[in-house]
């Protein structure tokens, strides 16, 4: 009677083949799974090391785009990557000693810059529409006369043109107020803190020319989301798959009864 009870109970314990913690096979895919969210993951965030620098804007100079406090994200360019419209991040100790400054551009090498006509800045004539300023403000309180940037400069202004102490601060130095794109260490992307997301690219200098496209952060961003979803469900396989385990063991049992 002893054989016949170990012959009936042989197979319930151990005929199943099934590991509490999954099939084999389940397994290996959950580490093939993990293993990829950790590449797309880690890949992500060094990409974005390499590309992009985290800055702080100490003052309100280009509020409302950028706020005093706010913590920006720039992805390093060469200063001849730079176009009308672009936020930049640049050097130059005639403005500042020892510290970066971040200003729009709003004229390149070559064009004529002036304001104000009809209350709006006029770039090679044409009047740009300045979307980006603060409600009813002006594109300039006083105005300023008739600028010609000289090849491989820029010409920078803040979106708050009231406290901006911008290229129109300069324009008795001996480049008119001009910065050399060489100067140029970063183009803003987006705020990351608060998030506020990607910074628009301004319309308004469409006419003029090609403006810059946009860079990789929210493809960074996508690898970063993508590769943390792999390793949460990839590392969840085998817990999930204990808990299947036990629930079935209990139901067989159950019909064993």
């Amino acid at each position: 009677m002893g054989g016949e009870s170990a012959t009936r109970t042989a197979p319930h314990s151990g005929g199943t083949g099934r590991d509490p913690g999954g099939s084999r096979t389940g397994q290996r895919l959950s580490g093939l799974v993990v293993a990829l969210g950790l590449v797309l993951f880690l890949g992500g965030f060094a990409w974005a090391a390499l590309e992009y620098r985290p800055y702080t804007v100490p003052t309100s100079s280009m509020a409302p785009t950028i706020k005093m406090g706010e913590r920006v994200l720039a992805q390093r360019v060469d200063g001849s990557e730079v176009r009308r419209g672009d936020v930049v991040v640049f050097e130059d100790k005639t403005w500042v000693t020892g510290s970066s400054v971040v200003k729009r551009v709003v004229a390149v090498g070559g064009d004529t810059v002036a304001c104000c006509t009809d209350g709006k800045l006029t770039v090679n004539g044409k009047k740009i529409d300045e979307s980006y300023l603060p409600e009813g403000s002006l594109a300039e309180l006083t105005g300023f006369p008739t600028v010609k940037v000289p090849e491989g400069r820029l010409f920078l202004l803040g979106d708050e043109r009231q406290g901006s102490l911008d290229s129109t601060a300069h324009l008795t130095d001996a480049a008119s107020g001009t910065v050399a794109r060489g100067a140029v260490k970063a183009r803003v992307d987006a705020v990351a803190w608060p998030m506020n997301g990607m910074l628009d690219r301004p319309d308004g200098f469409r006419t003029l020319g090609a403006l810059s496209r946009p860079g990789p952060l929210p493809t960074m961003i996508a690898l970063v989301v993508a590769g943390a979803v792999l390793v949460l469900g990839g590392a969840a396989y085998g817990p999930v798959a204990k808990l299947a385990g036990r629930s079935r063991a209990r139901t067989e049992s159950a019909g064993a009864r």
